[in-house]
């Protein structure tokens, strides 16, 4: 620019010194070398516009939560119930409820267990009128319905784990429980085309009392627990007489002791479960099934299905053989059955109710989330990530 400058300048002043005979105006040098400046110089400002790095911009920064924990929600509450029940939840800390609820890799939110309970399956007829047994045809009928609804079976170990850390299992699952001693024939006949076809065990309350029917039974019973076919957990020793508050320490702990150690000797395992005998428990019959290990208890009582820490119990009697679960406060030990009669008409009850708080949890996710970030994730750690 500045050669083109000079070029300018150089041509006005030939132009001025040419002759004088031409009639051409003065130039302007003053006007003349403004424009030449401004011609520069709008140039250079041009090329020097041009040369500016390209500016990046800066990130928002991302938003805090600044104010307090927020409030969690408040227990799910179901329509369909027994009458008298009402969901309890056993798990007292919330960072750990919350990260057992929200790890991507356990069971989801709605995940249901419907606990049924058979003692004696009657040959040849189609329904009986004793509610505490089932006829064959009835007995195919619940089976058949339940897997039609999308349930499928379960261990006891597999509903421990899931009562105690939300572990996964079907999103509809159904643990099927034969109180008694029963024959090989009994399972063979009843039970195994289910665990042949669809892989379902059943768990049978073990009576451990040394006599002429034990005796008669056991082998058969020992190859089936074998296979994994047949879950054998406690149903007592003495069994007719019924653990209570009244017992003696002394009997309650005999209960418990020879029925594990027979468990363990003949069957080569550890009983998780006590199929609570004549329906019978207690606070003390509680507690000392703990101290012996025990991680579920099993009533006779028809409250509702079971959810990870939601499990319908009764704070009061409902009936006169009707034994209240609330004051024991431990939920996992005194969990619910449902009696033959009342599989059918409580499966849509179970659908709704796995429905409702599949929903009431992702409503409420994004507090309960916020809630574990500010208050569980400082001592715990972010929750995991998932598991392909």
């Amino acid at each position: 620019m500045r050669r083109y400058l000079i070029l300018i300048l150089l041509a006005v002043f030939l132009a001025s010194c040419s002759g004088a005979s031409t009639s051409a105006p003065t130039a302007d040098m003053n006007a003349i070398n403004t424009q030449a400046f401004a011609t520069v110089n709008a140039s250079g400002t041009g090329t020097a516009v041009a040369s500016l790095p390209t500016e990046t911009p800066t990130p928002l920064p991302t938003p805090t939560y600044s104010g307090p924990p927020p409030e969690l929600p408040p227990t799910l509450q179901a329509p369909g119930l027994a009458q008298g029940a009402t969901p309890h939840t056993y798990i007292s800390d919330s960072c750990e409820y919350l990260q057992a609820k929200w790890n991507p890799n356990n069971a989801a939110p709605g995940t249901i267990v419907m606990v049924v309970m058979f003692h004696s399956i009657e040959k040849g007829v189609e329904s009986v009128s004793d509610p505490m047994h089932v006829g064959a045809g009835d007995f195919k009928r619940i089976m058949k319905n339940l897997h039609d609804f999308g349930f499928q079976a379960i261990s006891a170990n597999q509903l421990a784990d899931f009562l105690d850390s939300n572990a996964k299992i079907p999103m509809r699952s159904v643990v099927l429980i034969q109180d008694d001693r029963h024959s090989a024939e009994n399972y063979n006949d009843w039970f195994r085309p289910y665990w042949q076809e669809w892989g379902w065990p059943v768990i049978n309350g073990w009576i451990s009392w040394e006599d002429s029917i034990r005796n008669q039974v056991l082998p058969g019973n020992i190859a089936l627990g074998a296979e994994g076919f047949v879950d054998f957990q406690s149903h007592g020793y003495v069994h007719n007489t019924p653990m209570t508050d009244a017992s003696s320490d002394e009997y309650i702990r005999t209960e418990f002791e020879r029925s594990k150690a027979d468990l363990q000797q003949n069957f080569n395992k550890t009983p998780v479960a006590i199929i609570w005998p004549g329906g019978g428990f207690g606070v003390r019959p509680v507690a000392i099934a703990r101290e012996f290990g025990y991680r579920l208890g099993f009533t006779v009582n028809p409250r509702g299905p079971i959810m990870y820490n939601w499990v319908p119990q009764a704070d009061a009697a409902t009936g006169t053989f009707d034994i209240a679960e609330g004051p024991v406060g431990d939920p996992r030990m005194t969990l619910p059955r449902f009696w033959p009669n009342q599989v059918i008409p409580n499966l849509d009850v179970a659908r709704v109710i796995s429905e409702q708080a599949a929903a009431y949890a992702a409503q409420n996710k994004p507090t309960e989330l916020l809630y574990y970030d500010l208050v569980c994730a400082p001592t715990l750690g972010p929750l995991p990530a998932a598991v392909p």
